[in-house]
């Protein structure tokens, strides 16, 4: 989930920076130093939206910078578990498929991609159902259902799993056919009583 939150933290300005606009500087610096840091409890920072208030600067010795105590308006993004998110699946492996959505990855492991069995397809680097065919690739959108998360400081280290055997999630194209089977067996009713 995306949020604007309100957060307090020391960033720090170098002299060769000291005649520019402070409130510039200051997000420029701290989206260099923050921007794709991951914190367990406010999310991914991804960018700065303004500076609130910006305190007294303090020059500590030894160095030329000024470090000003600051509230920062900052844009994150904290994956939730059952948050329904939408992404595009970037590596097909043997066992499941990596889904970019937003700024990380999920894993969708392969018992978790349809009801039906799914097997891979080394040679066209797929997942296939073994009964409905459906078919799983890289570069397919796909809506998926969070299940497990684990923030880490690295972005390696940190591990979101991924369902898409519920109503309404998997491959967009799937849901599309779906859509109009329902709608087919729908309008075939009312035909039906129609003629009643």
């Amino acid at each position: 989930m995306y949020k604007l939150l309100t957060i307090k933290d020391t960033v720090r300005v170098p002299p060769r920076r000291f005649g520019e606009e402070l409130d510039k500087v200051i997000v420029s610096e701290y989206e260099s130093t923050s921007a794709g840091m991951i914190d367990k409890n406010v999310g991914i920072i991804l960018a700065v939206n303004k500076v609130k208030n910006t305190g007294e600067g303090k020059i500590v010795m030894g160095d030329g910078a000024v470090y000003y105590e600051c509230l920062l308006e900052v844009l994150v993004y904290q994956p939730r578990l059952n948050e329904v998110v939408e992404g595009i699946v970037t590596e097909i492996t043997e066992f499941g498929a990596f889904v970019n959505f937003g700024p990380m990855d999920g894993l969708v492991h392969v018992s978790q991609v349809t009801e039906d069995f799914v097997g891979y397809d080394m040679k066209n680097a797929s997942l296939v159902g073994k009964e409905s065919k459906k078919i799983l690739k890289k570069d397919d959108m796909v809506r998926a259902r969070i299940v497990s998360v684990s923030l880490k400081p690295r972005f390696s280290d940190s591990k979101v799993g991924l369902t898409m055997r519920q109503p309404y999630l998997g491959k967009l194209d799937w849901l599309e056919d779906e859509r109009k089977r329902l709608d087919e067996v729908k309008n075939k009713k009312t035909g039906d009583i129609e003629k009643k």
